[in-house]
């Protein structure tokens, strides 16, 4: 069966905690792209910074909406310093190209840190919700392992 096939059956059985998904990726699940809506109407940093602070500042259980636009939010960090994930959406790319924000160490560690959020399985919904299957899991750690990676100083 095929994983993308396989990872929409998921989500369709995960209920509607993660009926907007449709596959593991930054930006593949309706939260993410809502939060892009945001970031494009914005003339600055402040959706992002927004974004990041709710994932890193979230007291109890951070839940999969705040999650997802985190991990977008974090995706346009990497971007902004240059170093893109592969599959940027389009309207990610056009506002990276028109705001060349300098980013600096601070914003970087808020973005590394709300990742880390996001990864706790035992605070994050999103996380949680994941971990119903090892092989979405593992696809899941992968791209966000990437994304850290693209984060480093």
């Amino acid at each position: 069966m095929n994983l993308r096939l396989v990872v929409v059956c998921m989500l369709a059985w995960a209920g509607t905690a993660l009926a907007g998904g449709w596959d593991t990726g930054s930006f593949d699940n309706d939260d993410a792209l809502d939060w892009i809506y945001e970031l494009s109407e914005s003339e600055d940093l402040s959706v992002v910074e927004s974004a990041l602070e709710n994932a890193v500042d979230a007291s109890g259980y951070l839940e999969a909406p705040t999650g997802s636009a985190a991990i977008a939010a974090a995706e346009v960090v990497a971007a902004l310093r240059g170093k893109p994930r592969s599959e940027l959406p389009t309207e990610v790319t056009d506002w990276v190209r028109t705001h060349q924000f300098a980013v600096g160490s601070d914003l970087v560690e808020t973005a590394r840190s709300a990742i880390s959020a996001v990864r706790n399985s035992e605070s994050s919904e999103l996380a949680q919700l994941w971990s119903d299957s090892k092989e979405l899991t593992d696809a899941w750690e992968a791209d966000l392992r990437d994304l850290l990676k693209r984060l480093e100083q």
